[in-house]
């Protein structure tokens, strides 16, 4: 009986001696929107798309003026030179849109990269936040539901975010 007594506190002192975890959650949508890298490169990226934008309006309008005169031509030319600059004018065209279509591919492409590499960033100051910090775990709360609930207590969100913009401002002002 007093073996099982001692064991039992034994095994009592065991769990009250262990640390107790530190554990967190964030909101990664917040986290990585209010990044300041990520709303600098939104306002860039939006003068690019606004000149690719620009720059396509005035491609159609340029080829909607060649299709209107040759919309008023056409009557006065013969059928073969007509349908000829009718299909010079398709071709044009054409090669415009495949020429344009392939500027938004790209577009996309840097856009998406470089929004991958400011996640990247994003998951790896939060890795160090942690270790930093002392965080057994730092759950990210998503639309997925990832993270169902956490007492408010535990969400770190605007910390995090505020040491992650603040590690943006302190590297900018060394450079």
């Amino acid at each position: 009986m007093t073996k099982f007594i001692f064991s039992l506190c034994l095994i009592g002192m065991l769990f009250s001696c262990q640390e107790q975890e530190k554990i967190a959650f964030i909101d990664n949508g917040k986290v990585v929107n209010g990044y300041f890298k990520k709303k600098d490169f939104e306002a860039k990226f939006q003068t690019k798309i606004d000149n690719f934008n620009k720059k396509a309006d005035s491609l159609q309008q340029a080829i909607q003026s060649e299709a209107q005169l040759w919309q008023s031509r056409a009557s006065n030319m013969s059928q073969n030179k007509a349908e000829e600059e009718y299909q010079a004018l398709v071709q044009k065209k054409q090669r415009q849109d495949f020429q344009l279509s392939n500027e938004e591919k790209g577009l996309q492409r840097e856009g998406q990269v470089k929004l991958d590499s400011i996640v990247t960033e994003v998951k790896e100051f939060v890795k160090e936040y942690g270790k930093s910090n002392g965080y057994t775990f730092i759950l990210g709360a998503n639309e997925a539901g990832s993270v169902m609930y956490g007492a408010e207590a535990n969400d770190i969100t605007e910390e995090v975010l505020e040491a992650l913009n603040g590690k943006v401002n302190s590297d900018t002002e060394e450079e």
